[in-house]
């Protein structure tokens, strides 16, 4: 079902955008996602992830204040919308449902090529 398709990294920035909640803009998510996943994240691949995702109607962005250490430009938030939170519910049960179909016998067996 492609109605709430998204992609691992897209998933992941989703994440972080709602672990962050209010706080949830460009530099502060990659931050986070490089200090929780140990993952390097390059700004042009977020950016795009959130415009994206912005375009599915997934996250919605908003201007904060304008600060002198951003020389008088705005940072550009991000919050979840209700789309963005059915899609992200339905990659979890999705997952989950695959993850309990996994026979518990699979785990403890070695597969053997040749």
């Amino acid at each position: 079902m492609k109605k709430y398709q998204l992609g691992e990294f897209e998933e992941v920035v989703m994440l972080t955008v709602g672990v962050l909640y209010k706080d949830a803009y460009g530099v502060s998510i990659k931050k986070e996602i490089e200090s929780r996943l140990t993952r390097k994240v390059s700004v042009g691949a977020l950016q795009s992830a959130l415009k994206r995702l912005e375009d599915k109607g997934y996250l919605k962005s908003f201007e904060g204040e304008a600060t002198e250490e951003r020389a008088g430009r705005p940072k550009k938030y991000f919050q979840i919308t209700a789309l963005g939170k059915r899609a992200m519910e339905y990659s979890k049960s999705t997952r989950d449902e695959l993850w309990s179909a996994i026979p518990k016998v699979a785990w403890g067996t070695k597969i053997v090529v040749g």
